[in-house]
């Protein structure tokens, strides 16, 4: 019910972002403040709209729940669930942040994404990957060749 509340509520929202002059209707003429705008505030809406009332039902269940004499309760198998250690572990998030910051330190905030090079995307995602190699591969660096003295000085 929650997912189906959650669909409801974007797709209210999508059309109100338009008609209230968010982000214009035609995709092309969107900007990079249009997106991360339109982003942030359907992240609100949906927060304030399925995710309060999704976690005030959450409590109520489970203070149901506990209510439940404890011999009832074992009377409920709900089986063991198997964890996927599957998923992109954030690299797309944090490569679309990256990209955001790039364009607005180059000063393409508010130029319509569909003006966009496929030459100014590519050098982009290659700057964002030298960025991301300095940030993490300097400081991995220097904890492997700590490590590496580390063990060689053991007897």
């Amino acid at each position: 019910m929650a997912v189906a509340w959650a669909v409801y509520v974007f797709w209210w929202f999508a059309g109100n972002a338009q008609s209230t002059g968010l982000v214009p209707s035609a995709l092309g003429f969107w900007t990079m403040g249009n997106l991360v705008n339109f982003i942030i505030y359907s992240i609100l809406w949906e927060l304030l709209l399925v995710g309060i009332p999704a976690v005030v039902a959450a409590v109520a269940a489970w203070m149901w729940w506990r209510r439940i004499p404890n011999e009832e309760r074992m009377g409920y198998h709900w089986g063991r669930r198997s964890r996927s250690a599957g998923g992109s572990g954030g690299v797309g998030s944090l490569l679309f942040v990256a990209f955001v910051i790039k364009v607005y330190v180059d000063g393409n905030w508010n130029i319509p994404i569909s003006t966009y090079t496929l030459n100014y995307v590519v050098g982009s995602m290659i700057t964002i990957l030298e960025w991301i190699a300095v940030i993490f591969g300097i400081p991995a660096a220097i904890a492997v060749t700590w490590w590496v003295r580390h063990e060689l000085k053991k007897p």
